[in-house]
């Protein structure tokens, strides 16, 4: 863009001084140079910060799906990549054995309450004893919760979507055995309920960066078009300032200024459901500094967007 600003100078100089409207001296000849200084010192540089640029990145969760009882799988509706609502079914297990539970349960304690029906007429006659009124009673609460678990693991039986979005990489099929082991997931669940696209941007550029500025970004997904946002944090920590406990004593090594992650949010919330996560591109960030700097770079990153539709890296 420098560059293309010096050309235009450089076309005006050679008009001006063709039609003899300035007399080309000295001070005219090194002129090139001195607007070159101006516009680096004075408008690109501070641009950096001002209207601070990087790649982003489209990022979503993943939603390990672990079912919360075991037992054989008779139907999975869901397909791969396709929109799922939340509360979909995503696959439903054998429901006969928690059938059969709470059957045999609702069966004790509808013995167990006859029981204690009986139990407190003879208490209340004089002819029963309090202890025997309140071991039954007991017995009565502890079925009633019995049930009420028998009837969480049989609605469990029915695996739904946590939100919206989408399960990938389906390998789930009718026959196949789950258990509710944490560490191992039968599928793989991507929220698309809250999507958020992460700019890194340089150490030295982002320390006038605040929630809420504007961003414009464009992305290798659609070419040739600007989207907007806005900045909703820059994120306060990165993997090089973490700190583990061990039993070590710290490891020096090699110091490197790694970007710190500006979380964006998108204004186009139907487009943000479309794009697929880990789809890349370029954004900016305008700030309230260097204001003269943001058309530039609105220049610029149209200028990649365009560029876009034929560069594929």
């Amino acid at each position: 863009m420098i560059v293309f600003l010096l050309i235009v100078y450089l076309a005006i100089l050679f008009t001006l001084a063709k039609l003899k409207i300035i007399q080309f001296n000295l001070f005219w000849k090194i002129s090139p140079a001195i607007v070159f200084v101006l516009l680096l010192v004075g408008l690109f540089i501070p641009m950096g910060w001002g209207a601070p640029s990087g790649p982003v990145l489209v990022i979503r969760q993943s939603v390990p799906i672990v079912p919360d009882v075991s037992g054989e799988v008779i139907d999975v509706p869901v397909q791969a990549n396709v929109p799922l609502k939340a509360n979909d079914v995503l696959f439903r297990i054998d429901p006969v054995p928690f059938e059969a539970k709470v059957k045999a349960i609702e069966a004790q304690l509808k013995f167990q309450e006859l029981r204690l029906s009986q139990m407190t007429q003879l208490q209340e006659r004089g002819t029963g004893r309090t202890f025997d009124v309140e071991e039954r009673q007991a017995e009565v609460d502890r079925l009633r919760a019995q049930l009420q678990g028998a009837k969480w693991d049989l609605d469990k039986t029915v695996v739904r979507a946590p939100t919206d979005g989408y399960v990938t990489n389906l390998a789930l099929r009718k026959g196949a055995r789950v258990a509710s082991l944490p560490l191992s997931p039968v599928m793989a669940f991507i929220d698309t309920a809250d999507t958020r696209a992460g700019v890194e941007i340089p150490q030295i550029s982002v320390r006038y960066v605040e929630p809420g500025q504007p961003v414009e970004l464009t992305f290798k997904f659609s070419p040739g078009k600007i989207y907007t946002g806005k900045v909703l944090a820059v994120l306060q920590a990165i993997s090089t300032g973490q700190v583990q406990a061990s039993g070590l004593a710290i490891t020096p090594k090699e110091l490197e200024a790694a970007p710190f992650v500006v979380r964006v949010e998108f204004d186009d919330k139907d487009f943000a459901q479309r794009l697929p996560a880990g789809s890349v591109g370029t954004a900016a960030i305008f700030t309230d500094h260097v204001k003269p700097a943001h058309m530039i770079r609105k220049v610029l990153l149209r200028q990649i967007a365009i560029l876009n539709y034929i560069n594929p890296f």
